[in-house]
């Protein structure tokens, strides 16, 4: 089968080897000339035969929707266009009137697997049509994982459906990450634990917590036991948002998988003002210390100051009485 897929980048990239790998013929497209097979999107469509299935995988939201836009202008009725980014299912639903304007068929697909896809196959989340998921089934088909179609396909529903499972996907997601995480926190601060890495390494096989991602979480510990010199700034892709904002709009309680977004977020503050102002609330009304930051860094550092170990709670109260002349002098 002839494919048109844009965007070559770590994922678009090892999928254009994975279709071709099966036979397929890939005409590539990609900002970045080193790796494109054509110079433009208008040479795209020109190098395909009609009618002609395009896949998009580039970065969600106003480039994806400039994208399609375009491929708007140049594709012909009849041609199919397949999103196979993380965009925001209500995303699909514009794009997807926008194309059957001009007569052009439009799916979504959720895509799980990341750069391990090349060689493992690729998680599919579809959603639209069932006369277009037919029409494109032998590319999906190149794409997911070897076994049963059902093992790693889905025809999710209509438009939108793709990416709102793939949305729900990466929440869940989220949620194994953290428990992870703090069950690798929680072990390292206990003395008696001397073989962390070890520990996963033997939840790997026979536990009812093995996974894929503790596969993961095994092979960067090997690799760096203590995570030294690694980051706790986390990012997000913008999915576990979306989630959380789905939960709240349909009444869902989703404790976990919120938690587990704000840690993300809790991860990108040098300082926390919320636990600023809880330290300022404890030393107003109970006398507790309120420390200064650098006292509070040394802390973090594991160096206790003389200042923060002995600081008697009569200095917070004269402190707070201080500030309180200061208001009524203002």
């Amino acid at each position: 089968m002839q494919l048109g897929l844009i965007g070559l980048g770590k994922m678009g990239g090892n999928m254009r080897e994975r279709m071709r790998a099966a036979g397929h013929e890939i005409v590539g497209y990609d900002i970045n000339p080193q790796v494109s097979d054509v110079r433009s999107l208008a040479a795209l469509v020109r190098r395909l035969e009609a009618p002609r299935v395009v896949w998009t995988m580039v970065a969600a939201g106003d480039i994806t929707r400039k994208t399609i836009a375009r491929l708007a202008e140049l594709l012909e009725p009849g041609d199919l266009v397949i999103d196979g980014g993380n965009s925001r299912f209500t995303d699909d639903l514009e794009n997807e009137k926008l194309l059957k304007a001009k007569g052009v068929g439009y799916l979504d697909c959720g895509v799980s697997g990341g750069i391990w896809g090349l060689k493992n196959g690729y998680g599919l989340m579809v959603g639209g049509t069932a006369a277009n998921v037919r029409r494109a089934m032998p590319i999906f088909d190149a794409l997911r994982p070897d076994g049963p179609r059902d093992e790693g396909f889905v025809h999710a529903g209509s438009v939108g459906a793709g990416h709102y499972t793939k949305m729900v996907h990466n929440g869940i997601e989220y949620g194994l990450m953290q428990a992870y995480a703090e069950g690798y926190e929680l072990l390292t601060r206990k003395e008696i634990v001397q073989d962390v890495p070890g520990a996963f390494k033997a939840w790997s096989r026979g536990t009812v917590v093995r996974s894929w991602l503790l596969d993961l979480m095994v092979d960067a510990l090997e690799k760096n036991p203590t995570l030294e010199d690694v980051s706790d700034y986390t990012v997000d892709s913008g999915e576990g948002k979306w989630t959380v904002e789905e939960a709240v709009a349909l009444d869902v309680p989703m404790p976990v998988i919120s938690a587990s977004l704000f840690a993300r977020f809790a991860s990108r503050q040098g300082t926390s003002p919320a636990m600023q102002a809880v330290a300022a609330l404890r030393g107003e009304f109970g006398g507790h210390q309120v420390m200064t930051v650098a006292e509070g860094n040394s802390l973090r550092a594991g160096v206790e100051t003389p200042s923060a170990a002995t600081k008697p709670a009569a200095r917070q109260r004269a402190r707070s009485k201080k500030a309180a002349q200061k208001r009524t002098d203002a």
